[in-house]
């Protein structure tokens, strides 16, 4: 899909711009082009960013073939731009994509490239198409704008991370069950996937609040300089639920010992309330009935009812002392 915005030097926004008019439109110092492109064919694209646009074969080759971390090349007319947007399916917010957004910034014109929709774009293009102030400055501006929506949709994603956590350590002390661990183990290697983004992001917005560019307002460092302190803020929280999550997980194998060694313990009293039976049972060989060497008076009455006495109150004494002792 390719789509254009084009608000002309009187104001003007014409959201039906056609391919040809893209040079004619660059003319227009004054006026503010947005192109964005979305899951075409390289052969479609590459002659627009190289005949409209003049764009460097290796930034197109950037753009269009490789994968790449934030960042920012200064080519003195323009800036190529790779972002990371958060993107979830549905409301799990383990079902998500972290996608990349490569743009091309000029003096009047921004270009927007990616392989999937934007939920972030999509909201950016839409307010620009409903209330045309958002077109009114300069196209830094609408970058800063893109970013922005980036950096807020990463905030709800860690927000939804953070209430995940929680209903975690509620579960941790009233069950025990081995999906705890997996869902823990999911939520370490988001926050830390996530952490791998926002934080090359965060240097791509530090260049922009600091240095000046050509195709930059110095008016506006002030607002990359914004988006900077929420990424940096995203960053301590990132590491702070890094330390939640190590510490849940602490928590739930302490607690997995603690119910371990319970049941050891209680094992290990029923082994021992056993002991003396077993004793017992094993010296007499449990044989009332018929004695194989000359003592009759251990198959008699007498002495079963002794038998079966010792082996009813041995427990029960054993029972009493061991909670007199608190071993249970």
């Amino acid at each position: 899909m390719i789509r254009i915005l084009y608000r002309d030097a009187q104001g003007e926004v014409n959201s039906n711009l056609q391919i040809d008019n893209l040079i004619e439109a660059l003319k227009d110092t004054e006026g503010l082009l947005w192109l964005d492109i979305t899951n075409e064919p390289d052969e479609s694209v590459e002659p627009i960013l190289a005949d409209a646009f003049g764009f460097h074969p290796l930034a197109i080759d950037d753009a269009l073939h490789e994968s790449h971390v934030p960042k920012l090349d200064d080519w003195q007319q323009y800036l190529y731009i790779v972002l990371r947007a958060v993107c979830c399916e549905g409301d799990e917010s383990e079902q998500f994509e972290i996608l990349e957004q490569d743009i091309f910034l000029g003096p009047n014109y921004i270009v927007t490239y990616s392989q999937q929709p934007i939920a972030a774009l999509e909201r950016v293009w839409n307010l620009s198409q409903k209330d045309q102030r958002w077109l009114k400055r300069r196209a830094d501006h609408l970058l800063y704008r893109l970013a922005d929506e980036f950096v807020s949709d990463s905030v709800s994603f860690v927000e939804e991370i953070e209430v995940e956590l929680d209903q975690i350590e509620v579960q941790i002390f009233s069950e025990i069950s081995p999906a705890i661990s997996e869902r823990l183990s999911s939520l370490k290697r988001r926050i830390l996937s996530l952490r791998r983004t926002v934080i090359p992001q965060r240097d791509v917005m530090a260049k922009l609040a600091r240095t000046e560019y050509e195709v930059v307002d110095p008016s506006d460092l002030i607002f990359f300089r914004d988006v900077y302190d929420h990424l940096l803020r995203l960053d301590n929280l990132l590491n702070d639920l890094v330390i939640l999550v190590g510490s849940a997980r602490d928590s739930y194998l302490s607690i997995v010992n603690n119910r371990m060694n319970e049941i050891m313990k209680t094992l290990t009293v029923i082994t021992a309330f056993f002991m003396p039976l077993a004793f017992i049972t094993g010296f007499f060989g449990m044989n009332f009935f018929h004695s194989v060497s000359p003592f009759g008076v251990w198959t008699s009455s007498l002495a079963f009812v002794i038998v079966m006495a010792a082996m009813v109150l041995i427990p029960i004494i054993m029972f009493l002392w061991m909670r007199r002792r608190a071993y249970i």
